[in-house]
């Protein structure tokens, strides 16, 4: 199985925290493509910057399932939040998969009420609307964050790792929270620091993001070819890339919906 594991911003660091645990997590025989966002922020905090890096990924992605490309068998988007989900599900002919949605379904799957972990203040109205749009509000018992000014976005684990064991000991004791997910790429591989330090469930996305990647993969459900996740109309198009054009003619001559001029 191949994964292609996308960071949305452009943090070559962080790139090297979700790779390390990405090969922790992913199954023996699992081959991961891990590749770095070509433009937008260092890191994501807010919609606009998430809209940004949305684009950034989806040419990613076109270049690695256009037609005559390497087959990877899913996609990883690797930070929280998902830019770009759930449209990017429309143009891809492999299941791609967001670190939020594996690691809340995750948390559902551990216990019943869950808490997230963030690393800034100004991420967590977005983290919420996330929550929201999966439907498990309701079971959401607190975003907690960082309330300090960021040294490097590569060392927020040693930075804060005092601060960060410490919310999530406050969101079990104080919010009721069955599991603490430790959101965000920056975070990739906390989870595995604390083992047995906090006494719940402790879910980290890029972990969950590759174990989901792969169940979903080996499942073979097929492609969507209608539905709300069908492949956008044929359309004219102009000014797209040239991977990014290829595989929106490929998707809709997959769907049975090929532009009326071809």
């Amino acid at each position: 199985m191949k994964l292609l594991v996308i960071n949305p911003n452009i943090s070559a660091d962080v790139t090297a925290l979700i790779e390390s645990e990405a090969l922790r997590a992913a199954s023996p025989g699992t081959e991961l493509l891990v590749r770095t966002a070509g433009h937008g922020v260092e890191y994501i905090e807010t919609r606009f910057e998430a809209l940004i890096a949305a684009g950034a990924v989806a040419e990613i992605i076109a270049e690695h399932t256009r037609p005559g490309a390497d087959p990877v068998d899913a996609v990883v988007v690797a930070a929280f939040g998902d830019p770009g989900m759930p449209a990017l599900k429309e143009m891809a002919d492999v299941p791609v998969i967001g670190i939020t949605e594996a690691a809340l379904s995750a948390a559902a799957l551990l216990g019943h009420r869950f808490s997230i972990i963030a690393i800034s203040d100004r991420i967590k109205p977005w983290y919420r609307e996330c929550v929201e749009r999966s439907g498990l509000a309701g079971r959401l018992a607190s975003i907690r964050s960082i309330n300090d000014s960021l040294t490097s976005i590569a060392s927020v684990q040693q930075d804060f790792r005092d601060t960060l064991l410490a919310l999530s000991r406050q969101a079990v004791a104080e919010d009721g929270a069955d599991v603490v997910i430790l959101a965000g790429a920056p975070l990739a591989g906390l989870a595995r620091d604390l083992k047995g330090q906090i006494p719940v469930p402790v879910v980290d996305g890029i972990s969950a993001g590759i174990r989901v990647a792969e169940a979903v993969a080996a499942l073979q459900s097929g492609l969507h070819r209608a539905g709300a996740f069908a492949p956008p109309p044929a359309k004219d198009r102009k000014g797209l890339s040239g991977n990014l054009d290829a595989v929106f003619a490929a998707r809709q001559e997959t769907a049975g919906t090929p532009h009326p001029a071809a």
